[in-house]
């Protein structure tokens, strides 16, 4: 039609192919959602409730120094406008600790976004200099000693938040695509809408590349564990 093509038109136009039952994408940049890929986030149920929304950092001053383009303020409205379109999304993101000069107060405010946005996953590490980038070149580099602290802290919370949100999953029923086979010959595993590791015992084989509905009794800090709801057991 001579329109330029973005993200969200594009997954509306994938989840009209016939037999095509699960959309995700990775990864997003904050200055990369804009409304129409929100609105997709809304209209398009075949796109997994789960959205991996990089940050970096809680700290606007470190923000800045890594040429992110946006702030905490903005991060945080955008995570509101994403819930408000989807509600149930699980969020993860990526967090870096002990970029230069990041203070013990950059630090904080990095654990207080964590706090307000409420992580299923989340990925992180230390800062390493990168020969020939301008932030390797700084003073201000952080102490080894004092980078590995705040990982250890920053991770203990990522954690909790995780962990939180597995445990919570227990009880409900999830579709959950098999993709491979478990640690035993008889167990399978697969991933749930919010991508999260199901493990199954006594599985079939047959399952294995289907979507089946799973009923979570147990949630983990990095896992699920669920039984086939009972008419898809009995058909086993």
């Amino acid at each position: 039609n001579g329109r330029p093509a973005t993200l969200g038109s594009l997954i509306r136009r994938l989840a009209e192919i016939d037999g095509l039952e699960r959309l995700r994408y990775t990864t997003s940049h904050p200055r990369d959602m804009d409304g129409d890929l929100i609105t997709a986030h809304a209209e398009v149920p075949e796109l997994m409730p789960y959205l991996h929304l990089p940050v970096q950092s809680g700290s606007d001053r470190i923000l800045a120094a890594m040429n992110r383009r946006h702030d905490s303020e903005s991060y945080l409205r955008l995570v509101e406008r994403i819930r408000a379109a989807r509600s149930g999304i699980a969020m993860s993101s990526d967090f870096i600790v002990g970029f230069p000069g990041e203070t013990e107060a950059d630090f904080e405010a990095t654990l207080s976004l964590i706090r307000a946005v409420g992580y299923a996953q989340a990925y992180s590490f230390k800062y390493s200099p990168r020969p020939g980038t301008p932030a390797a070149a700084e003073d201000s580099q952080v102490p080894e000693q004092v980078k590995s602290e705040r990982l250890q802290r920053l991770q203990a919370l990522l954690g909790e938040q995780q962990q939180a949100f597995n445990a919570a999953c227990a009880g409900q029923t999830m579709s959950v695509l098999f993709d491979r086979r478990g640690r035993t010959e008889s167990q399978l595993v697969g991933r749930s809408p919010f991508l999260q590791s199901v493990h199954i015992d006594n599985a079939p084989e047959y399952l294995f590349g289907r979507l089946v509905d799973v009923v979570i009794e147990e949630g983990h800090r990095n896992s699920l564990r669920g039984r086939l709801r009972g008419d898809v057991a009995a058909s086993a």
